[in-house]
C-alpha cells in the first residue's frame, strides 16, 4: 500500500527561526508512528503543515495520496485530529456536541459517535462544563474518530491528564492501529510512547536526528557501562558507532549502535584490556536513545552521526 504521509525536503521559518529543517519521512499504513521531540522541536508545525493549515518555505507534503499545500481541506475532512488544546462547547452535553458536529459529516457519524462514547463509558448527557479533563479527553477522541477517518493525528494527546488516562488513551491507539487505521502520535511523553509507538522520528530544533521501527531502534543499541580501575581521561573504544559517552567517576557509560554487534565476544574483549575491572550492558530504553540523540543539555552532539571507532583487542 501507498505511504499514509510522506514529507520531502520540508522546511519553514518563522522570521530568523527555522522550525523545520530540511526534513523528509514517510509514515506507511496501519501503525502508530511517533514523533517525539521537546517543546520547540517543530512538532506542532509539522502538523499544521501536513493538515494544510500552514504552508512551507520550500518543500512537499502528502497526506493519503493528496497535496496538504493546495488540498488541506480535503485532507482535513478525511482526518481525525486531536490538538493539546481542544476548544468545546462547554455549555452542550456530549450527545448534544456530537450531534451539532454529525453536520460537517455524512450519515454514520452521529451513531458511530455515540457508540464510541458508550465504549469510553462518557454519559452522553453530562454537559462538557462538568466533565474531568479526562472525560473530555475521550469527547474529543470520540469526535475524531467518529467518521472513520483512516488517519488519526494526535498533537500531544494526553497533555494534562492523569496516568491513569494517559494510560487508557495510549493504549486505544494500538487498537486503532491493529484495525488499520494509521496514527501519528507528536508527545513529549516519551516513557508512555515506547509502550505503544512501531516508529519513532525524533526532532530536535526542527531537524529530524533519528527515524527507525521501534523495535529495530532498540534491537541494535546497546547502552554499556565501563569500569576503570582508575580516572581514564578518555572512553574505552568500542565497536559500531558512540551515539553518546559521560564518565562519572571511575564509570564510563556508552550508548552504541551496531547491527552486527556479538554482546559477549565485546564483553570479553573490554575485560581482556589493562585498566578494566567491569563491564554491564543492557538494552536501552527510548528516553536514552532520545537524550543521546539530543544531548543530555538540550544539544545534539557535534556530529548528527558519529563516526565508528575501531575495536582494540
Amino acid at each position: 500500500m501507498n505511504n499514509v504521509i510522506q514529507l520531502d525536503k520540508v522546511t519553514k521559518r518563522y522570521g530568523k527561526q527555522t522550525a523545520v529543517d530540511n526534513v523528509s519521512f514517510t509514515v506507511p499504513p496501519g501503525c502508530v508512528f511517533a514523533l517525539l521531540g521537546e517543546n520547540g522541536a517543530g512538532k506542532s508545525t509539522m502538523i499544521r503543515m501536513l493538515l494544510g493549515l500552514t504552508t512551507p518555505d520550500a518543500g512537499d507534503l502528502h497526506v493519503l495520496g493528496q497535496s496538504s499545500n493546495t488540498q488541506g481541506e480535503a485532507i482535513r475532512r478525511q482526518v481525525g485530529y486531536v490538538s493539546e488544546r481542544p476548544t468545546l462547547y462547554e455549555w452542550m452535553t456530549a450527545a448534544e456536541i456530537g450531534w451539532f458536529t454529525a453536520g460537517f459529516y455524512g450519515d454514520g457519524f452521529e451513531p458511530n459517535y455515540r457508540q464510541l462514547l458508550a465504549s469510553f463509558a462518557v454519559p452522553s448527557d453530562r454537559k462538557i462544563a462538568h466533565m474531568s479533563k479526562g472525560m473530555r479527553a475521550k469527547v474529543v477522541l470520540s469526535l475524531a474518530l467518529a467518521h472513520r477517518p483512516p488517519l488519526l493525528v494526535l498533537d500531544e494527546p494526553t497533555s494534562g491528564l492523569d496516568t491513569l488516562v494517559r494510560r487508557e488513551f495510549l493504549e486505544s491507539m494500538v487498537d486503532q492501529a491493529a484495525g488499520g487505521r494509521t496514527v501519528l502520535l507528536s508527545s513529549h511523553q516519551i516513557n508512555e510512547v515506547e509502550r505503544v509507538a512501531d516508529w519513532v522520528a525524533i526532532m530536535h530544533e526542527g531537524r529530524l536526528m533519528e527515524l527507525a521501527k521501534l523495535d529495530q531502534l532498540k534491537a541494535t543499541t546497546r547502552a554499556w557501562t565501563v569500569t576503570m580501575e582508575g580516572v581514564a581521561s578518555a572512553p574505552p573504544q568500542m565497536p559500531g558507532v558512540v551515539l553518546a559517552s559521560s564518565r562519572h567517576g571511575r564509570q564510563w557509560q556508552l550508548l552504541v549502535r551496531d547491527a552486527e554487534l556479538d554482546i559477549d565476544a565485546t564483553t570479553a574483549a573490554l575485560m581482556e584490556r589493562s585498566g578494566v575491572v567491569a563491564v554491564d550492558s543492557h538494552t536501552p530504553s527510548l528516553e536514552e536513545i532520545f537524550v543521546a540523540r539530543i544531548g543530555p543539555d538540550g544539544s545534539p552532539p557535534p556530529a548528527s552521526e558519529p563516526q565508528p571507532m575501531p575495536m582494540v583487542m
